[in-house]
Order: C-alpha cells, then structure tokens, then sequence
C-alpha cells in the first residue's frame, strides 16, 4: 500500500502569532516554525499500519516554503519513506481552494492508495482541506476520526456525532481525516534523525504536477483588508449596595447571557 501523509509547517503553538499587516498573511518569522501537531497523528496512523504490514510504502507531502526542508525532514526521522517538498514561487498566499487543487496533483502524481490528513491545522484553522482534496481526487472520504482501521482495500473508524458515535468505512483508495483523539506521534529517536538524512526528499515545482504555474500564481480569494486585534476593554463593574442582584440580571439579559 501507498500512504500520502499530508504535513504542514505552522508556526509554534506556544509562540507569538502575528499577522503581516501589509500583506495579511502570517508572519512566519514572529515565532519559531514547527510540523504541526495533528499532522504528526496522522503521521503515526500511517506508521502504525506499517509497523504491522511491512509492504507499505510512506510519503509525506507538505507545500511550503523553501525554507521548510528541516520541519518536513523530521517526518522521515518519524519513520515515512520519502518526503515530497512542493515550493514554488507562484503559491505564497495560496487559499484553501488553490491548496487543494496543487495537493490533489501531487497525490495523483504518486498514485497512493490512501491520503491521511489532519482534520484542522493549527493556523488556518479551515478544516475544509480534506473533503477539497477528495472532491479534486474524486476519492470518498471518512473525516474526523478518533479511531481508524485499515486493511488492503477499505479503512473504517469512528467518528463522534452528538450524543453518541458513527461507525464509516470506505473503500480504497480514499481521503481521512484525524482528530486529537489518536494516539500523540513517536518521537524520532538518533538512528531515526541519521537515517533521514538518506533518504528520498523530492522537491517539486508547479511545473513538475504539470499545472500551469501563471495561471494558479493567485489565490482564487482575495483578503481586502486586515488590521490588528483591537485591546481588550475594561468590563463593566456591578456594585453591590443592596441591589447587586437585580443589577445582574439585567446586565445579563442586555448582553444575551441569560
């Protein structure tokens, strides 16, 4: 089986995110860059099937920039077979319509038999990317799983619905996505880190999926304007001097909180 693990560079979680007041696009340098999180899950969902069925082969696949080669580089130190790196000129800004139609072309370029993704990164927040893509492939596709089950020609899991769980299965080859619910990713261990270094790390153009880069070299949406996130203001003090009670209420119900 052939797995395409779709991996994206976000910035830290735990640092500043800012947003570049010219351009509106993040500001990749206001903290540190790092393979997001949900990315790794759904790597390690890949990985486990492996571990269990050795004639399985594992690409990681991420457009990003080119500065990006370390963060996709620990997806092989994870344990993936290859990595393919697509960085092009024309994709700064790209939307998630322009993702999904260059991410699609990379996975029909490899002919993988099933696409792992996470439900939603840590900075675009879309979560819109996994049924895109499949809509593109034209591959059925099982989104927010906390469980999965694969086998040589179908993968199943569960999804959480309200008030209870959905069982979903499809046949391959398909699109999945993760939760938060799978299992956190191995750490890549010193023989893991050095055999990365060996192994295959593609990087791709727009030329080399055969998409026509001056066409695709704008976002099919256009951000109009941005502006910082106004301070937040002082709250409203309720007194109590004998009637703090009514007071409340009424605050409560002005604001739609009761």
């Amino acid at each position: 089986m052939k797995i395409a693990v779709l991996v994206k560079e976000v910035p830290d979680t735990y640092g500043d995110r800012k947003l570049n007041l010219e351009t509106g696009l993040a500001d990749r340098g206001a903290s540190e860059a790092v393979l997001d999180e949900i990315g790794e899950r759904a790597l390690e969902v890949a990985l486990s099937y492996k571990d269990g069925e050795g004639d399985t082969e594992i690409s990681v696949i991420s457009m990003a920039p080119d500065t990006a080669t370390a963060t996709i580089r620990k997806g092989l130190a994870m344990g993936a077979d290859n990595a393919v790196h697509i960085a092009d000129e024309g994709l700064p800004g790209a939307d998630l319509g322009l993702t999904a139609e260059i991410l699609a072309a990379a996975v029909r370029r490899g002919e993988y038999d099933l696409v792992v993704t996470g439900n939603i990164s840590t900075d675009g927040n879309g979560g819109m990317m996994p049924a895109m893509l499949a809509e593109h492939l034209d591959y059925p596709h099982v989104t927010g799983l906390s469980s999965v089950e694969l086998s040589a020609d179908k993968v199943s899991g569960t999804r959480g619905i309200e008030g209870g769980k959905q069982q979903v299965s499809a046949e391959l080859p398909a699109v999945i996505s993760i939760t938060e619910a799978l299992p956190e990713a191995r750490f890549p261990n010193f023989k893991g880190i050095m055999a990365a270094k060996k192994k295959p790390f593609e990087v791709i153009s727009l030329a080399d999926l055969g998409v026509d880069a001056e066409d695709q070299s704008t976002a099919r949406s256009i951000m109009v304007s941005v502006a910082e996130k106004p301070p937040r203001e002082a709250g409203e003090k309720v007194v109590d001097e004998g009637n703090g009670g009514a007071d409340l209420a009424v605050f409560l119900i002005q604001n739609r909180l009761a």
